[in-house]
């Protein structure tokens, strides 16, 4: 009997055109986008089918996209007779895991991450702050170099420990910029910027988290079916602290590689990614090969999945 996760994807996985075939095939998969455009007043499925890519790619338009999709995912592997043990999101798509769980309604949840967009867009001027993805650098070390440059004057943090030897960076321009200079001289393999609008999941978007934190205030959280590993803590979410979860997380590292290998602990052995891309399968084999990933975007790759099922009773 597998033991499985649903995991979600966060910003970067969006596409355009992601979901199309189960909308164009399936009148329950359609009713969630259209579900999402009345909840925000405004055309999403048309821009996540149609694009273009760049107005996509915005963060306000990009977080509530891949929250659709995920869940609309999700949704078609339940129906398919596949439910989750666990769930977990990096960054925006921990909402997607909440809704999945149970935790929290869709049309508050995609209204949510579309205000956490823009303020997270307010936070921050564009161009002033930055990330980068730092390779073959432990964590201890890595956070050495940021709080040389940090103390400096120029803030940068870790926002991402996605898995080993993998570590992203966020911050000021400048404090990113010599960090990754730094991280280089110390011993990393490489450093590469990210082209993104924001410096994610660094105490500069503490502001972004206050507002988001009022709007948090104001839903209604149930107990889920579903345990929830959050990205804060690297573990099981009471429901009682998720609010300040999904606060904390704003400003947080995402503590993915520890998120993997907590629901390994736990048993789990199979993990399907709900949603655009292969990013977090491919992370959760570097955490740790011997599990088995399936990736769902699809007709065909759901099918996939589907047909695997039956060996796992």
């Amino acid at each position: 009997m597998a033991t499985i996760a649903f995991i979600f994807p966060g910003q970067g996985s969006q596409t355009v055109g992601m979901g199309q075939q189960f909308v164009a095939e399936h009148e329950d998969s359609k009713a969630i986008y259209e579900t999402a455009n009345t909840a925000l007043n405004y055309d999403l499925a048309k821009l996540m089918l149609e694009g273009p890519q760049e107005e996509l790619t915005l963060t306000y338009n990009a977080q509530p996209a891949l929250l659709t999709t995920g869940v609309m995912v999700a949704e078609r592997l339940k129906q398919a007779g596949i439910a989750p043990h666990y769930v977990a999101g990096h960054s925006l798509g921990e909402y997607s895991a909440l809704v999945a769980s149970g935790v929290m309604q869709f049309t508050d949840a995609v209204v949510a991450v579309h205000k956490r967009g823009l303020f997270m867009e307010e936070a921050v001027p564009a161009g002033e702050g930055a990330m980068a993805a730092i390779l073959g650098m432990d964590a201890d070390k890595l956070t050495s170099v940021t709080e040389r440059i940090t103390k400096q004057g120029d803030t940068v943090q870790l926002a991402n420990l996605n898995c080993p030897g993998q570590i992203v960076i966020s911050g000021t321009k400048a404090g990113v910029d010599k960090a990754c200079v730094l991280a280089k001289e110390e011993g990393a393999k490489r450093a590469i910027p990210l082209v993104v609008s924001g410096p994610f999941h660094s105490s500069l978007m503490t502001p972004a988290a206050e507002k988001l934190g009022a709007v948090l205030a104001q839903l209604p959280l149930t107990e889920g079916a579903v345990p929830l590993i959050g990205n804060v803590t690297a573990d099981v979410v009471a429901v009682s602290d998720m609010q300040q979860e999904l606060v904390a997380q704003v400003y947080s590292p995402v503590r993915w590689e520890e998120s993997v290998r907590k629901m390994i602990d736990l048993g789990v052995d199979t993990f399907i990614e709900c949603g655009p891309g292969k990013v977090l399968s491919g992370l959760v084999k570097k955490v740790d090969r011997s599990v088995t990933t399936y990736c769902v975007y699809d007709e065909a790759s759901l099918q996939a999945v589907v047909e695997a099922a039956k060996e796992w009773a």
